[in-house]
């Protein structure tokens, strides 16, 4: 899957009269190799890939490539020597990129400083964009900043490549159902090399047993992967993310079933946080403040959230049965409860959608959720004067019920708000009741799943 937005922002930059520096960053499996390769087509560029290695090493290997590729003697003795070496074939703006940086720049060398004088026209005469890349998110968040604080001063812009959203998986997965796009996105979420390995024409079923339940699936072993790629103590980490994902969601919940203490957890939290694998859940701020849950913490990564809840406990169980058997004992009973939260996930998308399209009758400001100690609201949305869409998710019921939207009208008392609208959404059917009350009063909207 393309990130077609980042493409069209670095064109942007390479496009402009001046040196560029960019910092172009995402997960593991963001797929930036695929948009670097897309970026550079009919551009000169020099790509070199930074190894885990020593700093003298580090220096040997990059000028080692250089003096290949610009037919120069190797044997530079510094990184400024090595940049000297560039050059450009027909005058054009050079494309310089240091994939996973993070390897590389250190605060025992002078890659950084040399790169900046490249910028600055000291080792190379020539127009040159130099884009530093890296599969951390923490280095590219804070230790970068902490090893180089005047970096923010010389890098014109930092490009982080998201997630995809609900809607690219739709895109990506013309074959399938609504119902399906909905599993599939809070099953392995939007990371890109997983939607692009994700067979768009098998069952779910079939998906999780090939990819994620066989030890030859090549999502067998991401979750933990994935955290241990920025984290030592992968036990801690694997303890909390299960007491989490059991449905310990406040520090004193998981300070009673971990048996850690609470200083140590939040140290833990806040890692986890750092490279968005968990987040704490604020309430959408109403009048009624008192009657919300406060102190939540969700995984917040959906593959990861999905091992965690439906493998992790059942390790044993994993190795033992068949994929097949695995998933119809411990996931198919249990897995449309845990969908829920990802289809009001979709639901709050598609309200953000038809905000950007004008096709609500306020322009909201801010959309969220509400969470009351006794009650919901899925969706909320507000305009800059206060006025608010609300929003209620069903995918589990048979049918959406009178009984729910009596519900959400509760949950609103305890949250002080009135609405314009309320959004009515549902994977399934609605009762007539509902129906032909959408019909009397227009300020609710129901909306199927097929409509999204």
């Amino acid at each position: 899957m393309t990130h077609t937005n980042e493409v069209k922002k670095l064109d942007g930059l390479y496009q402009s009269a001046d040196n560029n520096f960019v910092l172009l960053y995402g997960r593991q499996g963001c797929d930036k190799e695929g948009l670097l390769d897309e970026f550079t087509t009919g551009k000169a560029y020099f790509y070199y890939r930074s190894r885990q290695c020593s700093d003298a090493k580090q220096l040997h290997y990059l000028d080692k490539q250089i003096s290949e590729t610009y037919d120069k003697p190797e044997g530079s003795a510094s990184f400024e020597e090595v940049f000297r070496k560039f050059r450009s074939k027909d005058g054009s703006k050079l494309v310089v990129i240091i994939d996973e940086a993070q390897y590389a720049v250190k605060k025992t060398n002078n890659l950084l400083e040399s790169l900046k004088a490249l910028k600055n026209k000291k080792l190379y005469p020539g127009k040159v964009m130099i884009i530093l890349v890296s599969s951390s998110i923490v280095w590219s968040e804070n230790t970068l900043l902490e090893l180089a604080p005047e970096s923010k001063n010389y890098i014109d812009e930092k490009i982080k490549l998201e997630n995809h959203t609900f809607l690219d998986v739709v895109r990506a997965f013309p074959n399938y159902t609504v119902a399906q796009c909905v599993s599939t996105y809070g099953i392995i979420g939007g990371v890109s090399e997983y939607l692009d390995r994700w067979n768009g024409r098998k069952s779910i079923k079939a998906n999780v047993c090939e990819n994620i339940l066989s030890p030859t699936g090549f999502l067998y072993s991401a979750a933990e992967g994935y955290i241990s790629s920025e984290l030592r103590e992968l036990s801690c980490y694997d303890t909390i993310l299960g007491s989490i994902a059991a449905g310990h969601e406040k520090l004193n919940d998981l300070f009673e079933d971990t048996g850690y203490s609470r200083a140590k957890i939040s140290v833990y939290m806040k890692n986890l946080a750092a490279f968005d694998v968990i987040d704490k859940v604020v309430s959408f701020e109403t009048g009624g403040w008192d009657n919300t849950k406060k102190g939540i913490y969700r995984i917040v990564d959906p593959y990861i959230n999905f091992w965690f809840t439906f493998i992790y406990p059942h390790l044993s169980e994993l190795i033992s049965y068949t994929p097949e058997k695995f998933y119809d004992t411990f996931i198919e009973p249990k897995l449309d409860e845990y969908l829920q939260g990802y289809f009001v996930d979709v639901c709050r998308e598609y309200l953000h959608l038809l905000n950007m399209v004008g096709q609500l009758p306020i322009k909201l400001v801010k959309i969220g959720t509400w969470l009351g100690k006794e009650g919901t609201i899925d969706v909320i949305g507000q305009s800059d004067n206060r006025e608010n869409v609300v929003g209620i998710c069903n995918w589990t019921e048979k049918s959406m019920g009178y009984d729910s939207y009596e519900k959400l009208l509760e949950s609103m008392g305890q949250a002080k708000i009135t609405a314009n609208t309320i959004f009515l959404f549902s994977a399934t059917r609605f009762d007539s009741k509902l129906l032909e009350l959408s019909k009397e009063n227009k300020s609710i909207v129901l909306v199927d799943m097929t409509e999204l």
